[in-house]
């Protein structure tokens, strides 16, 4: 693919096509990727009932006669029911820990190994990422796509990487310390995890790293600037999922104003999930992807369940994709509490308007009578803890304020001290929703 340098940036040429020539481009990925899933049972089942041909796009527009593919469908045609080579071409597999229920797998090709390294690369060096720095991987590997994804964009580069996954906190530090990781590749509350263990190792965190690359959970902006703070770097956000190709869907550039969605790739959608219709430009909607280029395993109007914006105005940076915001919940995350919906990212945001609280933090919802109570825990720095009652009175007061005002919610508080709540190598999980074991249990 052909690429050149504008300034400190290196670009694919497709990631700068004027609007014209991308929509153009788009349009014959499409039609060569229904062709291509056309056999596959579930999309050969929904063509038939919605009596289309594997001919039947003649604009973009027509992507709203496909059909939708959720996770469920995946589950239903259970293991690899949506791959459209023959098992012996596939590369690799990759899938869910289905800790949840059943795990979804999802297939590659030796092609799609290329390309997926080839995503990686565009917002890794967007982000400041060049061949001379050393990469420190926090991410798990194994089904996870994560681990795998960012290395392989990483060797595409030409950087140094240093495999360490996650977990073992303190042999994280040694590591970065030892051979002087100048990037950091994790989920931002891992990476405030490290900042924190090594201040109580009495090491600074804030050498010799220079960069991160976050993903894998929703974070807030606020979030980043405690994490650049504490670390002295220059934190960037991407987004990907498994059932899509993995980490690569799109990534910050420099201006760090949206993260850019790789287009030439990847059709994106932004539909009011309850109606499914297109949300109007720069509204939040649940994002839905077609992969146009992927060749074992392309799902059609993949539902992300995905909270997000979309914009295309141009960015300073070059890139003439469209951008998305961070994500800022998941419809099936998503907590409905006395009517009102209420995402985990949005606790976090309250809690970071008050000084000396932290990101650390969880969130139990339960019924005890017949309304809806939520409580939220959170650590606090040690110097805001008093044996004066009604200094933590006051203190309770305003975080409930704010959560108040971000939310519509009103919330118990309950304050904790430093490492007294759970910290989480991966994605953290945030939520206990207690209302739905009483449920369960109801007569």
């Amino acid at each position: 693919m052909t690429a050149f340098v504008t300034e400190n940036r290196i670009l694919d040429a497709e990631e700068c096509l004027p609007r014209a020539e991308l929509e153009a481009l788009q349009l014959t990925r499409l039609r060569q990727v229904v062709e291509r899933v056309a056999h596959v049972p579930f999309y050969r089942d929904a063509f038939a009932l919605r009596g289309l041909s594997a001919n039947a796009i003649h604009g973009l527009d027509d992507i709203r006669r496909l059909p939708f593919t959720t996770k469920a469908d995946l589950r239903r045609y259970h293991p690899l029911g949506f791959i459209t080579l023959p098992r012996e071409k596939l590369a690799r597999i990759h899938g869910s820990s289905g800790t949840t229920g059943t795990p979804t797998f999802v297939a590659y090709s030796q092609a799609d190994l290329r390309l997926w390294a080839n995503l990686c690369a565009r917002f890794l060096v967007s982000g400041g990422l060049r061949p001379e720095h050393t990469v420190q991987v926090a991410f798990g590997y194994g089904l996870f796509t994560g681990g795998f994804g960012l290395h392989y964009g990483i060797e595409y580069v030409g950087a140094t990487i240093i495999p360490i996954a996650s977990g073992n906190t303190r042999r994280q530090i040694e590591l970065m310390q030892d051979l002087g990781s100048e990037v950091l590749v994790c989920t931002p509350s891992y990476a405030l995890t490290i900042a924190e263990t090594a201040r109580e190792l009495g090491i600074d965190p804030r050498r010799p790293l220079k960069f991160a690359h976050f993903g894998a959970e929703p974070w807030t902006e606020a979030m980043r600037q405690q994490i650049e703070a504490e670390l002295d770097l220059l934190a960037f956000n991407n987004y990907g999922l498994s059932e899509v190709i993995g980490p690569g869907v799109s990534g910050e550039c420099a201006a760090r104003n949206g993260m850019h969605i790789q287009e030439d790739h990847f059709l994106v959608e932004c539909l009011d999930p309850e109606t499914l219709e297109p949300v109007p430009e720069g509204e939040p909607g649940e994002l839905v992807f077609t992969a146009l280029t992927k060749e074992a395993m392309p799902l059609l109007r993949y539902r992300t369940r995905d909270i997000a914006r979309i914009w295309r105005e141009p960015c300073a940076c070059g890139r003439t994709s469209a951008r998305m915001s961070r994500v800022t919940g998941r419809t099936d995350d998503m907590l409905i509490i006395r009517g009102v919906n209420v995402f985990p990212s949005q606790i976090e945001e309250a809690l970071l308007r008050v000084e000396g609280t932290t990101p650390h933090y969880m969130i139990e919802v339960d019924r005890p009578a017949t309304l809806d109570e939520m409580t939220v825990r959170v650590e606090v720095a040690p110097e805001l803890l008093s044996d004066r009652m009604d200094r933590m009175q006051i203190l309770k007061e305003r975080i409930g304020r704010e959560i108040l005002t971000v939310t519509g919610i009103r919330a118990a508080i309950e304050l904790a001290a430093p490492r007294t709540l759970e910290r989480f190598m991966g994605k953290a999980k945030r939520v206990t929703d207690k209302r739905a074991i009483v449920d369960r249990e109801a007569p």
